[in-house]
């Protein structure tokens, strides 16, 4: 549970303007499965990088990490409208016109294409550095068994995680909020 929570928590923590925002606006379930069914090529990229090598070439993450990658890939051109509406809202924070205004009027004036590389590049390697080495693995062994699964049900599996790990008067994980159900 704790290797999906960090994974989630990667998904959707990778970028600074949210840590920052102080009364961030709460993500719906709907808006983490987006964001996450958005950031899961990321961040599997990511952990593949950061354990392939200290796992070994026999790993599963060695020999899949990459091709799973690719997989989950070929759904964020599908999520990535939703995604990127979320990821806008939470880089907004509370439109107090602070810095995360300059930041939100920043990324709505640029191509989709470039903030989809920023994003990308932002959580791969958040999840590369942050990914500790003697948990990879148990992150081997999650993504071996979360392998079969469709996309879908993947991004849906870390937004209930997500939801169930955050449960609480104010459900938070780090500053990032999530909607109560």
């Amino acid at each position: 549970m704790r290797t999906l929570t960090i994974c989630a928590a990667a998904v959707l923590l990778s970028a600074p303007q949210i840590a920052a925002a102080a009364d961030a606006p709460c993500l719906t379930a709907k808006e983490a499965t987006a964001v996450a069914a958005y950031a899961m090529p990321s961040v599997i990229a990511g952990t593949t990088q950061r354990c392939g090598a200290t796992l070994g070439k026999d790993s599963w993450i060695a020999k899949n990490g990459t091709s799973l990658s690719k997989r989950y890939a070929e759904r964020k051109a599908a999520v990535w409208p939703e995604a990127k509406a979320a990821l806008l809202k939470m880089t907004g924070g509370a439109g107090s016109g602070g810095s995360g205004d300059v930041v939100l009027d920043t990324l709505k004036s640029m191509p989709d294409e470039t903030v989809q590389q920023i994003a990308d590049s932002m959580v791969t390697a958040a999840v590369a550095e942050r990914v500790p080495a003697n948990r990879c693995f148990v992150v081997d062994r999650f993504l071996s068994l979360i392998a079969p699964l469709p996309p879908e049900s993947t991004a849906e599996l870390v937004a209930l995680t997500l939801g169930v790990v955050s449960q609480g008067e104010k459900p938070k994980i780090g500053k990032l909020a999530l909607c109560k159900a």
